[in-house]
């Protein structure tokens, strides 16, 4: 038996394909069940979701009143039947082969966790969102991360996106931090490296992530991936529970706020700003070019895409480091936890 937990919160727009993609797997449908565990949308998202649940009996929902996705699946594992947990992302689409091709890996490799490449598409087709396209695809914009750049071999890796799991190794390593909005999958998957637990990624399936759309989403996006990076340090005292080129941002918006601050008493300080900046838009504008050309984008859009990311992420970052430094000096304010 096959647990899908799929957590959900405003996903009208994506909900229908990634629950077609579920009916259309080749694992047996006798031997699933489909928990969405809602938010409280106030889309249309449950009514979509209802109307297949009334057609397949083995589609369920139940309320998760937090809105937050380690809750979600913390709920769905502790309501799953299943043997086997596969959690899965309504912002995506799955292979055909998806559930069944992390199954037999999981046990052929006896692994704790196993996932697959999660290839980025956008929905409606267009210059600016196959610009995101590639931004969210490529190693300068989402470092080298492997799921996300593809592979041909099995691999052992720190982390996978969703996950395979067999449902006694909550027990053994714990469930979902609920004190993690975001990054939740990462600290999870570091825990079980902690433990001495094998991650795998796997060449044999892939599912495919719907990226945002706008360039106001991707920065609102990653204002909060930046943000809860660390966040997620700080609330696990653990520095490994993240890699390192998760913090490359900050690093380089540092580099531009730290010499202009200090260029107050030191002026010459003001130029490895300068520097920073210049050698930043060279690196970005080659790139975005060589984009342009190579793969028929608007290097306008390129460019735009590239800097909305990096510095959305590197912002984000500080935010958490400020937000970091007043819990810990007013851990018991509740202003301070709306920072």
């Amino acid at each position: 038996m096959i647990s899908v937990i799929c957590p959900v919160y405003n996903e009208e727009k994506y909900i229908s394909k990634c629950i077609e993609s579920l009916l259309l797997q080749d694992y047996p449908l006798d031997d699933i069940e489909i928990i969405f565990v809602d938010g409280g949308s106030r889309d249309n998202t449950r009514n979509i979701i209802n109307k297949y649940a009334e057609k397949y009996d083995f589609i369920n929902v139940i309320n998760n009143n937090d809105r937050i996705v380690p809750v979600a699946m913390n709920m769905g594992i502790k309501y799953a039947k299943g043997a086997i947990i596969v959690r899965m992302d309504a912002h995506a689409a799955y292979a055909k082969n998806y559930i069944s091709a992390l199954v037999e890996k999981l046990f052929e490799l006896n692994a704790d966790n196993v996932g697959c490449v999660c290839k980025t598409d956008v929905i409606n087709k267009n210059p600016k969102t196959l610009a995101i396209k590639e931004i969210l695809s490529n190693k300068i914009g989402v470092g080298n991360s492997l799921f996300r750049l593809g592979i041909d071999k099995i691999s052992e890796v720190d982390t996978v996106p969703f996950g395979c799991w067999q449902k006694n190794i909550f027990d053994k390593y714990g469930y979902f931090d609920s004190r993690l909005i975001r990054n939740q999958d990462i600290e999870m998957n570091k825990r079980i490296k902690r433990g001495g637990g094998k991650i795998y990624i796997i060449p044999d399936t892939y599912c495919t992530y719907f990226a945002r759309e706008t360039f106001v989403q991707i920065a609102k996006n990653n204002f909060n991936n930046g943000k809860w990076n660390i966040l997620t340090v700080y609330f696990t005292k653990q520095f490994d529970s993240l890699s390192v080129r998760h913090f490359i941002p900050m690093v380089f918006i540092l580099s531009i706020i730290l010499p202009v601050v200090f260029g107050f008493f030191v002026f010459e300080l003001l130029f490895l700003s300068f520097f920073s900046i210049l050698s930043y838009f060279i690196l970005i504008s080659s790139i975005s070019v060589v984009l342009s050309i190579k793969k028929k984008l608007n290097v306008l859009y390129l460019l735009i895409g590239f800097i909305t990311l990096h510095f959305s992420y590197g912002i984000g970052s500080l935010t958490g480091v400020l937000k970091a430094c007043a819990l810990a000096l007013y851990p018991f304010n509740k202003k301070m936890n709306k920072i």
